[in-house]
């Protein structure tokens, strides 16, 4: 396995089975030079949304990587707007910001912003049949969702002509969202894992650098592994080359069945993720 490695979508799209983050990277040298740095190391998918406010930065490392377009894969997100119109508006103006002609990936970033509760299904049918026109007009060429529980997916689902192909929601150790993850299993949604690494908390829990030593790995290499041995796709975020590198060093050893039971049973160790339904925006 290698950074190129890939699932297939349920459209028949591949997507490399690691991404790399940029949630929370500066917007200018910061957000630049990290993604600059993570496709010199070999990644080929990474992961940016409008809220960030760093598609500009993304998408000009992009350009000077020279690599060539259809060997990357560009996800963006729409942020919590509610018709039609403002949606395909959002989607022109981050494939502007990036300096593209399509985005592999665009995802509804959160299901019940609160300026639409409790009215969030009809807004995300709203805003979805925007996304939808952009896969018809050749500006995205897949569409999901992040943050939805059954509870939001369900009623996208009742009205999708071109179903989400991917659910991104916090997934690490420490809250594996079971039922969330069952839900998308069953339903041919990818389970995309951001703050795979518990926004840093992970690495406070001591018997994961017991594990690590053992394999002369590091905590966050054996955290990510066990992501990708779960069937998640892990998308690390760092500002730092080293463990830009570090974190892209995962694919040439395999944790034991007593190792990924161990770290399975690490529930609340590091945090929860947050209810979509009390996010306060």
């Amino acid at each position: 396995m290698s950074l190129i490695e890939t699932y297939t979508l349920s459209n028949g799209m591949e997507i490399p089975k690691v991404g790399f983050g940029t949630w929370q990277s500066k917007d200018g040298e910061e957000a630049y030079q990290a993604v600059k740095t993570a496709l010199e190391v070999g990644y080929r998918h990474i992961d940016t949304a409008a809220i960030y406010g760093n598609e500009e930065s993304v998408g000009r490392a992009i350009k000077d990587s020279g690599i060539a377009r259809d060997e990357l894969f560009i996800t963006t997100k729409l942020w919590d707007l509610g018709t039609t119109e403002d949606a395909r508006a959002a989607l022109d103006e981050s494939l502007e910001k990036l300096g593209l002609d399509y985005v592999d990936l665009y995802l509804i970033h959160w299901p019940n912003p609160k300026a639409f509760r409790p009215n969030f299904a009809e807004r995300n049918a709203a805003v979805w049949k925007a996304m939808e026109e952009g896969v018809k007009n050749n500006k995205v060429r897949a569409i999901g969702v992040s943050n939805f529980h059954p509870r939001h997916l369900k009623p996208l689902l009742e009205v999708a002509e071109i179903k989400p192909v991917v659910n991104q929601i916090m997934v690490n150790p420490s809250d594996q969202q079971e039922e969330v993850v069952a839900f998308n299993k069953a339903h041919n949604i990818l389970t995309e894992a951001y703050s795979p690494l518990g926004t840093g908390k992970i690495f406070a829990i001591t018997e994961l650098a017991d594990i690590a030593d053992r394999y002369g790995k590091t905590v966050a290499q054996v955290v990510l592994r066990w992501s990708l041995h779960k069937g998640y796709l892990p998308l690390p975020k760092s500002v730092t080359a080293s463990r830009i590198k570090e974190n892209a060093d995962i694919f040439d050893f395999d944790l034991s069945d007593e190792d990924i039971a161990f770290i399975d049973s690490l529930h609340g160790k590091a945090g929860l993720a947050r209810n979509p339904d009390e996010v306060n925006h």
